[in-house]
């Protein structure tokens, strides 16, 4: 091999030392935003030294859109990967409202650099969102938009506007966690333990069980099925051996269900 040509091995080095740069900026960032984080912060963190930081970013805005990236096509791959295992519209629907569930729970630096670019966006300033639209989130939107589109025509879903599906459920996962410190004072009991967050899981699964099938009876044994497969795990990610034995359901089974 050509002396010039790094070695896999030196290869791998790099690409691990990027990502232990990039894990520490996302955590940095989602804490202290663009302004309040530091580069040398996230060096210490990363376990490297300053100028190897600049050697593979130019700069901390070149880094916070590098981490708003990776931290986003990790998001879109699990949010995806959902749509991928099996099963009728409204059943890939309920994995993707259980998933988005448990990324607000547990991916808050994902959060909290949204948090902060929706901010800017309203503001009407430069953010660092509108590069990914294209390569992940419009993709991401026309295939919910799809499935739900499915679900329709099948007889699956109740025949109202899709955008309104969508919104419902993750509005409603939205909601909770953004009003839990507000109504743990009103209802004076903690709503971010464990077993708050399993029931309101649940619940929220549940509810769209009954909400958006035209048979309320099949829509629960969907929600059912959908909260068997993905059980509530500590750090709230999917198993990759999380949809076992799934297989298509076909449209007339849908019709007669």
């Amino acid at each position: 091999m050509d002396k010039s040509t790094p070695s896999r091995t030196q290869a791998d080095r790099a690409d691990q030392t990027k990502t232990r740069i990039l894990e520490a900026a996302v955590q940095q960032f989602s804490v202290n935003g663009l302004a309040g984080a530091r580069t040398e912060q996230i060096a210490e963190a990363a376990g490297v030294n300053k100028a190897l930081l600049y050697y593979y970013f130019k700069g901390k805005d070149d880094l916070y859109e590098a981490a708003l990236e990776s931290v986003t096509r990790g998001v879109f791959a699990s949010s995806m990967s959902v749509f991928d295992a099996g099963g009728s519209a409204g059943e890939r629907f309920l994995r993707s409202a259980l998933n988005h569930f448990d990324r607000v729970r547990t991916n808050h630096g994902f959060q909290s650099l949204m948090q902060q670019e929706m901010v800017r966006l309203h503001r009407g300033e430069a953010n660092a969102l509108s590069p990914l639209v294209e390569r992940f989130f419009r993709p991401l939107m026309l295939r919910v938009a799809d499935v739900l589109d499915e679900g329709i025509a099948s007889g699956e879903l109740i025949a109202v506007d899709p955008a309104q599906i969508h919104n419902a459920a993750l509005g409603a996962n939205v909601l909770y966690f953004l009003s839990a410190p507000w109504m743990q004072m009103v209802l004076g009991r903690d709503l971010l333990t464990l077993e708050a967050l399993e029931f309101r899981r649940k619940a929220a699964i549940e509810f769209l069980g009954q909400a958006i099938f035209v048979d309320r009876e099949y829509g629960a044994r969907a929600a059912a099925r959908v909260l068997a497969e993905m059980p509530m795990t500590e750090n709230g990610g999917i198993r990759p051996q999380a949809f076992p034995g799934l297989r298509a359901i076909k449209t007339e089974e849908v019709r007669n269900k």
